[in-house]
This record gives C-alpha cells, sequence and structure tokens, in this order.
C-alpha cells in the first residue's frame, strides 16, 4: 500500500517513484516518524495536498509536465560535451 501511494504521488507530480518515495521519506524524517501506518499517513496527506494543489490551478499533469519541460531563456544554447 506505501509503494501504491508514493507511484500515485509520482504519477500526479510527473515525478519518478524514487523522487516520490524521497519526498515522503523527507516528510517522515521531518515529523519524526518511523511506523509504516504514519508513513502511509504522510503519503495520503502529500498526495491529496498534489491532487487538491492540481485542481485548484486547473492544471493537468501533462501540462505540468510540458512545463517542467520548458528550456529557460538562458538555458535555450546550452550545450555539454560527450
Amino acid at each position: 500500500m506505501y509503494m501504491k501511494l508514493c507511484a500515485q504521488l509520482a504519477s500526479c507530480l510527473s515525478i519518478s517513484l524514487a523522487s516520490a518515495r524521497r519526498k515522503v521519506e523527507l516528510a517522515v524524517a521531518r515529523e519524526g516518524v518511523k511506523d509504516l501506518t504514519a508513513k502511509k499517513t504522510i503519503a495520503e496527506r502529500l498526495l491529496n495536498e498534489a491532487r487538491s494543489r492540481q485542481e485548484l490551478e486547473g492544471i493537468s499533469s501533462s501540462a505540468h509536465l510540458d512545463h517542467l519541460l520548458t528550456a529557460l531563456a538562458e538555458e535555450e544554447n546550452f550545450m555539454t560535451e560527450d
């Protein structure tokens, strides 16, 4: 159930599963809890917050991903060497 919540959070935020788990683990560490039930509760809370934020802003996950993938003006011509 914990991993399912993290996967739903990752999908909602358009981030990787590892990033979603890290986000939950950071919140768990901030609150100082250790048991699995508390972790699930925190993951549910983060998921609900993300969903409500999407509803308030009226932004779909695909539109949010498009925004994340847009290059900033100062980074448009940036290239890395192989």
